[in-house]
Protein backbone atom coordinates (compact mmCIF):
# COMPACT_ATOMS: atom_id res chain seq x y z
CA UNK A 1 0.00 0.00 0.00
CA UNK A 2 1.37 3.45 -0.76
CA UNK A 3 2.39 5.40 2.23
CA UNK A 4 0.66 8.75 2.83
CA UNK A 5 1.71 11.30 5.62
CA UNK A 6 -0.95 13.76 7.01
CA UNK A 7 0.99 16.69 8.21
CA UNK A 8 -0.73 17.01 11.55
CA UNK A 9 0.15 20.66 12.85
CA UNK A 10 -3.30 22.10 14.66
CA UNK A 11 -5.41 22.87 11.52
CA UNK A 12 -7.44 20.98 9.55
CA UNK A 13 -10.40 17.76 9.31
CA UNK A 14 -7.26 15.29 9.94
CA UNK A 15 -9.11 12.45 11.61
CA UNK A 16 -11.48 12.45 8.28
CA UNK A 17 -8.53 12.55 5.75
CA UNK A 18 -6.65 9.61 8.18
CA UNK A 19 -10.32 7.54 7.18
CA UNK A 20 -10.77 8.47 3.98
CA UNK A 21 -7.36 7.89 2.50
CA UNK A 22 -7.56 4.60 4.45
CA UNK A 23 -10.78 3.51 2.81
CA UNK A 24 -9.19 4.18 -0.68
CA UNK A 25 -6.37 1.91 0.30
CA UNK A 26 -3.15 4.15 1.78
CA UNK A 27 -1.30 3.15 4.74
CA UNK A 28 -1.63 6.40 6.51
CA UNK A 29 0.66 8.25 9.52
CA UNK A 30 -1.24 11.70 11.24
CA UNK A 31 2.37 12.91 12.32
CA UNK A 32 4.78 16.21 12.46
CA UNK A 33 7.72 14.32 12.10
CA UNK A 34 10.15 15.99 9.65
CA UNK A 35 11.33 12.39 8.38
CA UNK A 36 8.29 10.70 7.81
CA UNK A 37 6.59 13.44 5.93
CA UNK A 38 9.47 14.03 3.80
CA UNK A 39 9.82 10.11 3.15
CA UNK A 40 6.16 9.48 2.37
CA UNK A 41 4.86 8.57 -0.80
CA UNK A 42 2.58 10.97 -0.60
CA UNK A 43 2.05 14.22 1.35
CA UNK A 44 -1.00 15.66 2.46
CA UNK A 45 -1.51 18.87 3.54
CA UNK A 46 -5.10 19.71 5.07
CA UNK A 47 -5.63 23.08 6.43
CA UNK A 48 -8.88 24.97 7.81
CA UNK A 49 -9.27 28.47 9.18
CA UNK A 50 -7.40 31.78 8.39
CA UNK A 51 -4.48 31.92 6.11
CA UNK A 52 -2.32 33.39 7.99
CA UNK A 53 -2.66 30.99 10.96
CA UNK A 54 -2.07 27.80 8.78
CA UNK A 55 1.05 30.03 7.95
CA UNK A 56 1.86 30.11 11.76
CA UNK A 57 1.40 26.35 11.80
CA UNK A 58 2.60 25.00 8.99
CA UNK A 59 6.05 27.20 10.04
CA UNK A 60 5.92 26.07 13.44
CA UNK A 61 6.52 22.06 12.28
CA UNK A 62 8.79 23.72 9.32
CA UNK A 63 6.04 22.50 7.06
CA UNK A 64 6.94 24.88 4.54
CA UNK A 65 10.74 23.38 4.48
CA UNK A 66 8.47 19.98 4.02
CA UNK A 67 6.77 20.91 1.41
CA UNK A 68 9.49 23.05 -0.50
CA UNK A 69 12.01 19.33 -0.08
CA UNK A 70 9.13 17.26 -1.34
CA UNK A 71 8.37 19.27 -4.70
CA UNK A 72 12.21 20.11 -5.79
CA UNK A 73 12.29 16.12 -5.31
CA UNK A 74 9.16 15.60 -7.33
CA UNK A 75 7.29 13.63 -4.45
CA UNK A 76 3.62 14.21 -4.50
CA UNK A 77 1.39 16.55 -2.27
CA UNK A 78 -1.85 17.27 -2.13
CA UNK A 79 -3.82 20.64 -0.19
CA UNK A 80 -6.74 20.59 0.96
CA UNK A 81 -8.84 23.48 1.55
CA UNK A 82 -6.77 26.15 3.34
CA UNK A 83 -3.89 23.88 2.76
CA UNK A 84 -4.63 24.59 -1.04
CA UNK A 85 -4.51 28.46 -0.40
CA UNK A 86 -1.12 28.43 1.17
CA UNK A 87 0.34 26.60 -2.24
CA UNK A 88 -0.25 30.30 -3.59
CA UNK A 89 1.50 33.43 -3.37
CA UNK A 90 -0.16 35.85 -0.58
CA UNK A 91 -3.75 35.69 1.26
CA UNK A 92 -5.24 38.47 1.81
CA UNK A 93 -7.78 38.64 5.23
CA UNK A 94 -9.23 41.79 6.43
CA UNK A 95 -7.10 44.02 4.91
CA UNK A 96 -4.22 42.34 5.87
CA UNK A 97 -1.73 40.53 3.68
CA UNK A 98 0.09 37.32 4.78
CA UNK A 99 3.06 35.58 2.58
CA UNK A 100 2.10 32.13 1.28
CA UNK A 101 4.22 29.08 0.47
CA UNK A 102 4.82 30.55 -3.31
CA UNK A 103 4.08 27.57 -5.15
CA UNK A 104 1.71 29.18 -7.31
CA UNK A 105 2.02 33.26 -7.99
CA UNK A 106 -1.49 34.59 -7.16
CA UNK A 107 -3.40 35.87 -4.17
CA UNK A 108 -6.31 33.89 -2.34
CA UNK A 109 -8.52 36.77 -1.47
CA UNK A 110 -12.75 37.22 0.04
CA UNK A 111 -14.87 35.60 -2.59
CA UNK A 112 -17.13 38.34 -4.34
CA UNK A 113 -20.22 36.23 -4.16
CA UNK A 114 -23.69 37.52 -2.75
CA UNK A 115 -23.01 35.54 0.36
CA UNK A 116 -19.76 33.82 1.90
CA UNK A 117 -19.31 31.70 2.95
CA UNK A 118 -19.65 29.77 0.31
CA UNK A 119 -21.09 26.29 1.86
CA UNK A 120 -21.96 23.33 0.21
CA UNK A 121 -22.23 21.21 -3.19
CA UNK A 122 -21.13 22.05 -6.01
CA UNK A 123 -20.11 20.97 -9.16
CA UNK A 124 -16.70 21.45 -10.84
CA UNK A 125 -15.76 22.55 -14.02
CA UNK A 126 -12.16 20.09 -14.65
CA UNK A 127 -9.89 20.32 -17.86
CA UNK A 128 -9.57 17.46 -20.00
CA UNK A 129 -6.54 15.58 -18.86
CA UNK A 130 -7.37 15.48 -15.06
CA UNK A 131 -6.18 12.51 -13.62
CA UNK A 132 -8.04 13.95 -10.21
CA UNK A 133 -11.43 13.70 -11.07
CA UNK A 134 -11.45 10.83 -13.56
CA UNK A 135 -14.61 9.19 -13.50
CA UNK A 136 -15.90 11.64 -11.42
CA UNK A 137 -16.25 14.88 -13.39
CA UNK A 138 -19.40 15.26 -13.47
CA UNK A 139 -20.06 15.31 -9.78
CA UNK A 140 -20.78 17.62 -6.72
CA UNK A 141 -18.09 18.19 -3.98
CA UNK A 142 -18.37 19.94 -0.85
CA UNK A 143 -16.95 23.38 0.17
CA UNK A 144 -17.19 25.20 2.96
CA UNK A 145 -14.91 28.79 2.69
CA UNK A 146 -15.00 32.54 2.41
CA UNK A 147 -11.74 33.20 0.45
CA UNK A 148 -10.50 31.81 -2.96
CA UNK A 149 -7.81 32.04 -5.55
CA UNK A 150 -9.92 33.94 -8.31
CA UNK A 151 -7.06 34.36 -10.88
CA UNK A 152 -4.50 31.57 -11.68
CA UNK A 153 -1.75 33.77 -13.31
CA UNK A 154 0.38 30.96 -13.87
CA UNK A 155 0.40 29.49 -17.43
CA UNK A 156 2.99 27.96 -19.84
CA UNK A 157 5.24 30.41 -20.48
CA UNK A 158 8.66 31.40 -21.65
CA UNK A 159 9.79 29.92 -17.95
CA UNK A 160 7.67 26.94 -18.19
CA UNK A 161 7.19 26.31 -21.74
CA UNK A 162 9.45 23.10 -21.44
CA UNK A 163 6.79 21.61 -18.63
CA UNK A 164 3.28 20.91 -18.96
CA UNK A 165 1.23 23.78 -17.96
CA UNK A 166 -1.13 23.35 -14.66
CA UNK A 167 -4.52 22.03 -14.91
CA UNK A 168 -7.07 24.24 -13.39
CA UNK A 169 -10.21 23.20 -12.24
CA UNK A 170 -12.45 25.88 -11.57
CA UNK A 171 -16.24 26.50 -9.98
CA UNK A 172 -18.78 28.87 -8.57
CA UNK A 173 -19.79 30.78 -5.77
CA UNK A 174 -23.19 32.18 -5.40
CA UNK A 175 -26.29 32.44 -7.80
CA UNK A 176 -26.38 32.20 -11.60
CA UNK A 177 -25.91 35.68 -13.12
CA UNK A 178 -24.22 36.79 -9.92
CA UNK A 179 -21.63 34.00 -9.14
CA UNK A 180 -17.92 34.21 -8.82
CA UNK A 181 -15.72 32.21 -10.62
CA UNK A 182 -12.81 30.81 -8.47
CA UNK A 183 -10.00 27.70 -8.60
CA UNK A 184 -11.45 24.46 -7.05
CA UNK A 185 -8.51 22.26 -8.33
CA UNK A 186 -5.07 22.38 -9.24
CA UNK A 187 -2.67 19.38 -10.94
CA UNK A 188 0.81 20.64 -11.32
CA UNK A 189 3.36 18.10 -11.12
CA UNK A 190 3.94 16.24 -8.15
CA UNK A 191 1.63 19.39 -6.68
CA UNK A 192 -2.19 18.64 -6.77
CA UNK A 193 -4.62 20.50 -3.91
CA UNK A 194 -8.41 20.69 -3.84
CA UNK A 195 -10.73 24.02 -1.98
CA UNK A 196 -13.31 21.74 -1.64
CA UNK A 197 -12.99 18.58 0.88
CA UNK A 198 -13.13 15.45 -0.55
CA UNK A 199 -13.10 13.75 2.66
CA UNK A 200 -16.45 14.94 3.24
CA UNK A 201 -17.84 14.66 -0.64
CA UNK A 202 -19.51 11.31 -0.62
CA UNK A 203 -18.38 8.92 -2.65
CA UNK A 204 -16.74 11.50 -5.56
CA UNK A 205 -14.23 12.51 -3.24
CA UNK A 206 -13.21 9.00 -2.43
CA UNK A 207 -13.12 8.20 -5.85
CA UNK A 208 -10.94 11.63 -5.97
CA UNK A 209 -8.63 10.65 -3.32
CA UNK A 210 -8.24 6.52 -4.38
CA UNK A 211 -7.03 8.90 -8.41
CA UNK A 212 -4.55 10.45 -5.91
CA UNK A 213 -3.01 7.61 -3.88
CA UNK A 214 -3.48 5.50 -7.50
CA UNK A 215 -0.65 7.78 -8.82
CA UNK A 216 2.15 7.02 -5.67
Amino acid sequence: MPRVTVLDYGFGNVRSAVRALEHVGAEVTLTADRETAENADGLVVPGVGAFAAVMDGLRAVRGDQIVGRRLAGGRPVLGICVGMQVMFERGVEHGEESAGLDQWPGTVELLQAPVVPNMGWAHVEPPQGSRLFAGVDAERFYFVHSYGAREFPLGTTEDTGRFAAPLVTWSEAGPAGDADRFVAAVENGPLSATQFHPEKSGEAGLQLLRNWVDTL
